[in-house]
């Protein structure tokens, strides 16, 4: 007698495991067309013109040059000739 229910029992729950669950289907549904009656609305404030510039001036950075300045560079192309030499 044992034996029977566990086997039923083992057979439930094999049986319960494989089982599929269905899952609801779920439709959505977008409207098609909507209208916008912009005649009824009202808009408040202020109209004027920006002036004669709109754009702001920025400050213009100067960057210096991180190499020292040199009228020639005579010394180092020699050199650099006597190299190939």
């Amino acid at each position: 007698m044992r034996l029977c229910l566990v086997i039923l029992f083992w057979m439930v729950f094999v049986f319960a495991g494989f089982a599929e669950v269905k899952k609801p289907e779920i439709v959505y549904k977008y409207k098609q067309y909507e209208k916008f009656d912009f005649e009824d609305m009202v808009v408040e404030g202020e109209t004027g013109s920006p002036g004669d510039l709109s754009v702001s001036s920025r400050f213009q950075r100067k960057f210096s040059n991180k190499l020292p300045y040199r009228k020639n560079f005579h010394a180092e192309i020699k050199k650099a000739v006597e190299r190939i030499r």
